[in-house]
């Protein structure tokens, strides 16, 4: 029942219904001219033209004028020899010429297609033509025509549906795996820095590991609630504030030195989850991508434009030239979002500057 309810079907039964309503008293004015044969001969070679022709109508193909030159001499020419009984075949040719006429935009083309019955009326006396379904006629290419119409449009429309359903899955996709990377890559970058720092620790017999020990163990539970999150879609918020002391604890159990400074407060939300994530990406990259010994970061605001900098020493060489990675990527899409931008750059001395910019308001 959802099938035949949708226009497109609906649509293609109403074809179908206009055939067959047309077909019916052909048939039997044929049967009373005892040309049964003959004529339902030449009658199904012309439903199949049209069948055809009204196929590739909603897919706007080429070609289909030779479909309406032979509908119309199968049209025109069997009245001679069928007589009255052929006069509603008319109906199929005003259709077919007003698809035509709306495909090449021809107001002539349209006054002909109106004018395919009535014409008949002024027809030789010799062929007999039936005046009611020479006027009737008209009327039923247009809804044809009517009904060709609905089809292209709901073709069109689920061909659009399609693009928007395919386009909004692309979307749901990058923000995983952008949410993914963000949050998750960052926390297992950090819970590997634990694991390491503990067992050091407890190779060297130092009572700081019980503490590692439960500092990796409130991660691990973090861990969790940023993978439930970006599983179900919710937006996990952090504190700018919070995330900077982290920063500065994680890099100083790493062994490298860290300067912290901050001249603004009171961002906008948006503005300072997007540096948030823009201080875990350095982070990440100061302890996944370099031997750094010390790392400087600032957090600034000039001419209403904040900037968040990070700098430290150790650069390695990538391990392929040009390859920003994906957390750059993602962190330019979340800063262009609010009309900011990024700038990296590597000294000779073997430092690496990463800064982030973003509007205050």
């Amino acid at each position: 029942m959802h099938v035949l309810a949708s226009p497109f079907w609906a649509g293609g039964l109403g074809l179908v219904a206009g055939g067959v309503g047309l077909a019916v008293p052909v048939q039997a004015g044929l049967a009373r001219s005892g040309l049964v044969v003959e004529g339902s001969l030449t009658l199904a070679v012309l439903l199949t033209l049209h069948g055809k022709f009204v196929m590739e109508a909603p897919s706007r193909r080429a070609g289909s004028w030779w479909l309406v030159a032979v509908q119309a001499w199968l049209t025109y020419v069997p009245l001679a020899v069928f007589g009255p009984a052929w006069t509603p075949v008319c109906g199929l040719l005003v259709g077919a010429l007003l698809v035509v006429a709306a495909r090449i935009r021809s107001v002539v083309l349209v006054v002909l297609a109106l004018s395919c019955g009535p014409v008949l009326l002024a027809a030789p006396q010799s062929w007999q033509v039936e005046s009611a379904w020479a006027v009737v006629s008209t009327l039923v290419g247009v809804v044809e025509f009517a009904l060709l119409c609905l089809l292209t449009r709901v073709r069109r429309l689920a061909g659009a549906r399609t693009d928007v359903m395919r386009q909004a899955v692309a979307l749901e996709r990058r923000r995983f795996t952008r949410d993914l990377h963000d949050l998750v890559g960052h926390r297992l970058t950090v819970l590997t820095l634990k694991a390491q720092l503990i067992q050091r620790l407890v190779a060297e017999g130092d009572e700081k590991a019980r503490q590692e020990v439960t500092e990796t163990l409130e991660l691990l539970r973090t861990l969790s609630a940023d993978v439930r999150a970006v599983a179900h879609g919710r937006p996990r918020t952090s504190s700018l504030a919070a995330e900077l002391s982290s920063a500065r604890a994680l890099l100083e159990s790493a062994r490298v030195r860290c300067q912290i400074k901050v001249s603004c407060r009171d961002l906008r939300p948006d503005v300072e989850e997007a540096l948030t994530h823009a201080l875990r990406e350095g982070v990440t990259n100061v302890l996944r991508h370099a031997e750094a010994g010390q790392c400087w970061i600032q957090l600034m605001e000039r001419d209403n434009l904040v900037r968040l900098s990070i700098r430290n020493d150790g650069v390695r060489p990538p391990r392929r030239p040009g390859d920003a990675g994906h957390g750059l990527l993602n962190l330019a899409e979340r800063v262009s979002a609010l009309g900011g931008w990024l700038e990296s750059s590597t000294s000779r001395g073997g430092e690496f500057a990463f800064s982030v910019y973003a509007p205050r308001v």
